[in-house]
């Protein structure tokens, strides 16, 4: 009889086979969160859905690459604006930081 060790159970619960509807298809897909899975199949879900409705097309192939496309744009674009908002972030601190260390600099100089 085989058992199986707290280590096994543990990877099989957090590989927990979860079913899931995209595109009116069934999918079993694993994952160690299976509510982030559920989420994230409803995303693609409603992508291919917003596409099927804009384009008319039937191809559900088609679909399902415009569909990524949307995604990877929506992904990159979110990317920029992050990578942006950090550069503009390192920015202000190290201007920030400059200015204090002239101020620190002009008093040790008025008090030398």
């Amino acid at each position: 009889m085989a058992t199986a060790t707290k280590d096994q159970a543990v990877r099989d619960a957090q590989n927990a086979s979860v079913r899931v509807e995209i595109f009116d298809q069934a999918y079993n897909l694993r994952g160690s969160d299976p509510e982030y899975i559920l989420k994230l199949a409803e995303y693609v879900d409603s992508k291919m859905r917003a596409v099927a409705e804009a384009t008319n097309t039937i191809d559900t192939v088609r679909l399902a690459v415009l569909a990524a496309l949307n995604i990877a744009d929506e992904y990159h674009l979110l990317k920029k604006k992050q990578h942006e908002s950090g550069a503009t972030d390192y920015q202000k601190r190290a201007h920030l930081l400059s200015d204090a260390l002239d101020e620190v600099l002009g008093e040790k100089r008025k008090a030398g």
